[in-house]
């Protein structure tokens, strides 16, 4: 299979500082200051972050578009995410640092993802969080557009027992091309997600956060599972009862996933490697 980039989920323009750091609204405008870096990171997190693009590529998750991002290991205030690429050819020397504003600081003449708001944003609003997943994840994008809630199938999805939000940009933005593509709409999407581990986005795709990398694409992988699951399971219920986890069971057993994630995370590493 042939990945493609899309010019929507780029930066826009040519130059990098003159656009690309900035948001529409911004566009046009006096360039930024570029920001600090926070200093090198080791190649083996590099490696890992990279390694995360193409496991989501090879759990069917993300395909040609989608990102995945984690914090800086040493500074609150920084994140590194990929430059704007396929997901599934993702390497470490494409990862980028960028400050919560969303500037790189320091683009090699690469560009960034246009929807890197929905990630600065989220880093701001919840300390809590160190990795974000975008993605258009498949089984997940009908829950966003009914009023058919998420609801955590097994216990893989025990993060879902509460539900999820579902971020619907033209509540607040009227109509728009559908991108998270500016601080505005990525505050107001971080907002609505509030300490939710994942948000729906209506005709788009999900989020999905966690406390460390390797737990946010595991949230990734079991929401587009589960999503699966729950369309199967109310086919078979035929308008009956679905006993889901509750939200007694939910934290109970997410407790436990996230301490046994890493079986997996070792298991879809050495698949991309």
């Amino acid at each position: 299979m042939r990945f493609v980039q899309c010019a929507c989920h780029q930066a826009m323009g040519g130059s990098f500082f003159a656009n690309a750091a900035m948001s529409p609204a911004d566009a046009g405008g006096a360039s930024k200051p570029v920001p600090a870096s926070a200093g090198p990171v080791d190649r083996a997190i590099l490696e890992e972050l990279a390694a995360a693009s193409r496991i989501l590529a090879d759990q069917g998750v993300v395909d040609a578009f989608g990102h995945v991002s984690m914090r800086h290991p040493v500074s609150p205030n920084r994140f590194l995410m990929s430059r704007s690429l396929a997901p599934a050819l993702v390497t470490a020397d494409d990862i980028m640092e960028f400050d919560l504003e969303c500037e790189a600081c320091e683009s090699k003449g690469r560009s960034g993802f246009l929807e890197r708001f929905i990630h600065g944003e989220i880093y701001k609003a919840n300390p809590a969080v160190n990795s974000v997943v975008h993605s258009h994840s498949p089984s997940v994008i009908p829950f966003g557009l009914t009023s058919v809630p998420l609801r955590a199938m097994y216990h893989n999805a025990a993060f879902l027992a509460a539900g999820a939000p579902v971020f619907d940009i033209r509540d607040k933005f009227g109509a728009t091309d559908m991108l998270v593509g500016n601080h505005q709409k990525g505050e107001e999407l971080a907002k609505i997600m509030g300490e939710s581990p994942v948000i729906l986005m209506r005709a788009h795709g999900s989020v999905a956060t966690g406390p460390s990398l390797s737990i946010a694409v595991f949230r990734a992988v079991y929401t587009e599972v589960n999503c699966r699951l729950q369309l199967q399971t109310t086919m078979l219920a035929a308008g009956g009862a679905i006993n889901a986890l509750d939200l007694e069971e939910g934290p109970k057993a997410d407790a436990v996933n996230i301490t046994s994630a890493s079986r997996a995370w070792d298991l879809w590493k050495r698949r991309v490697q």
